[in-house]
Formats: C-alpha cells, structure tokens, sequence
C-alpha cells in the first residue's frame, strides 16, 4: 500500500508574515531606477518589460543588467526532465488548459479580496481586460517553447515579468489609494495563489473536465510552475513540493482570502464579458460564463456573482470540444509561429 506524502501546516502564523513581504531584489532595482530616472522613467521601463521580444538592450542601467545576469539561472530543486515532461503534459492538453485559464484559474484569482485590489486599482485591467488575456496567453505559451529554455530566452521573459511586478508593487503602493490592511501590493501570499492558480487549480480544472492524467504527469506540471513561480520571485518556503501540499496551501489562501469584494465581482464582470465576446455565434456567448461557474463550483461563483444557468453541467464536453478561446492564446498573429504549427500536426 502506498503512503501519501506527508505535508507542511500552513496557517495564520506561517502565511500571515508573507502578506507583509514583496521581492526585496526586484523591489531594491526598482527603487533605484524610480530613484536615477523617476516616474517616467519607470513607465519607459515597464513598456520595455512588457515586449517579449526585445529581450537584450544594452541602454540599461548597469545594476538591472546584474539583477539579469545573477537571476539568469535555474533553481537548484530544478529537474530537467520533470520540466520537460510538463512541457509535454501542456502541449497534450493545451486547449484544455487555455479555457481552464480564462475560465478558471483568472476569476479563481480574483476571489482572493485583497489581493484583487491591485488589479482592480489598475485601469487598465478593467479597461482593457482582452489585452491583459493576451498578454497572459502570450507569457504562458512562450514559456512552454522548449527551444527557449536552453538558450536563455525563456528565463529572461520570466525575470522581466518579475520585475514588472516590482513595478506594479511601487506604483500601486504610491498611488495613495492603497490600504496598508491588505498587506503589501503584490505580496509573497498573493503571488503563491497565483502561482497555484496556474498550476495546481489548472490540474483539478482538467479533472473536472474529465482528464486524469497520471500522476507522476500531474507533478511534474506543478515543478514546472514551481521552478517558474520561484524564477518570479517566490519564496521557496511557499513552493508546494508535491501535489497534497498544493492542495493544502490552496485551502490555506482560499480560508484566509477568498470573500466578496468590489474588486473581485468587478474584474470577474470585465472577464465575462470579453469571454462571452469571444463565442463564435451570440447563440453560444453564455458558455464560457457557464463553464465558470461549473469550474469555480457555486461557493466562489457566488462570492463573484458569476450567474447561474441550469444546463451549465451540459455543457462540460461542449466547451472542451469547441475551440472557443484558441484566439486569447496565441503567441503572436504570424501563421508560421510554433503554436500554429503545432495545432496544425
């Protein structure tokens, strides 16, 4: 008989500490830079970190090209091949996994009150909340190119994500409508919900959808976001080493973080709206919300006033089956890109 891995306590003493922590190295360059070039500076080089492909510039200051050079390396709990078995696990189930993203991993997010008030303060991801499901896709799928781990491309798109949340951390913490009781913006609890809601919740969406992948499958998916989650500044402390420890930090966040909120049912009512927009006819725009609903279960729809529609559980094969969202992940718009020719095989 096999025994379950044994799994760390993560409560009020252990998270509570992290919701007063950022990323004191990325948060040390953005100071100096917010310091040397000011506010506009800052919006010059958030500009610069969200263009993925303009990896390398030699106009940077000299102490974010060292943050580059000492972050341009693997953890040492890093498994090559645990890494490239997950590659596989996403390229097997991509579309599976793209629905799961927009369906449930973004609103699963967005259920946490305190931690939604950050994206919720920024205009942008209410104003523009097709461009931020891009922007996700795009980050997701680039990472999943084998071919850019070896070379480094991958690596640095990660430490560049890293440090635009810095950014993203001073300007909300200096925008005057912060609120020192939600923690610190962009905290090491909120980025390890995250960071669960693009491993460990993707794994039990594909459960719900009727996927049960081995295992050892399953666990190399979730290494994988670990080794990224700590590329982006994770504490290690916060990493899952396994999937019951997963389960139990997810329980953990949702316990403490997870209740109604403005922030929450206002990102959630913007996603909606996008997904329903993405249906191919207005016949089928109430499926995506009724795959929400069916992914998220009732307690958190409800907290998100995702509504309810009687033949949501109908629609489970339905939504797997028709492509609806393959438009919110592709990686650029050139029909020769590597996703293009993989959905082609």
């Amino acid at each position: 008989m096999t025994s379950l891995p044994t799994s760390r306590i993560f409560n009020d003493d252990f998270l509570s500490p992290y919701r007063q922590q950022g990323d004191p190295v990325a948060d040390r360059v953005i100071a100096l830079l917010a310091q040397d070039q000011g506010r506009e500076g800052l919006g010059r080089f958030m500009r610069y970190l969200g263009d993925f492909q303009d990896l390398l510039t030699s106009q940077l200051p000299a102490y974010v090209k060292q943050f580059f050079e000492e972050h341009q390396k693997l953890p040492a709990f890093a498994d090559s091949r645990q890494m490239q078995q997950a590659l596989a696990f996403f390229w097997k189930y991509n579309q599976q996994i793209a629905l799961l993203l927009g369906c449930y991993s973004l609103p699963y997010c967005y259920a946490a009150a305190e931690g939604a008030q950050v994206l919720w303060l920024s205009q942008r991801i209410k104003n523009d909340t097709f461009k931020r499901l891009e922007e996700t896709g795009e980050f997701v799928f680039g990472i999943m190119q084998e071919r850019d781990w070896p070379n480094g491309r991958n690596l640095t798109k990660i430490l560049k994500i890293r440090l635009m949340h810095a950014v993203v951390r001073y300007f909300t913490y200096h925008s005057g409508q912060w609120d020192d009781a939600w923690g610190v913006p962009v905290n090491q609890e909120d980025m390890a919900g995250t960071n669960l809601a693009f491993s460990y919740i993707v794994i039990k969406g594909l459960r719900k959808l009727g996927i049960f992948a081995p295992v050892a499958q399953e666990e190399a998916y979730l290494h994988f976001w670990n080794v990224v989650g700590y590329l982006l500044g994770l504490e290690e402390k916060l990493v899952p080493q396994h999937l019951r420890e997963a389960y139990h930090l997810d329980r953990a966040i949702a316990k403490r973080q997870f209740r109604v909120s403005e922030a929450g049912i206002g990102l959630t009512k913007a996603l909606m709206q996008v997904l329903r927009q993405q249906a191919p006819t207005e016949v089928l725009s109430n499926f995506p919300v009724a795959q929400m609903r069916f992914l998220l279960g009732s307690s958190v729809a409800d907290l998100l006033e995702v509504p309810s529609f009687s033949w949501e559980g109908k629609m489970v094969q339905l939504t797997t089956i028709v492509p609806i969202f393959n438009n919110l992940v592709r990686i650029n718009k050139s029909p020769s890109s590597v996703l293009t020719k993989y959905q082609r095989r």
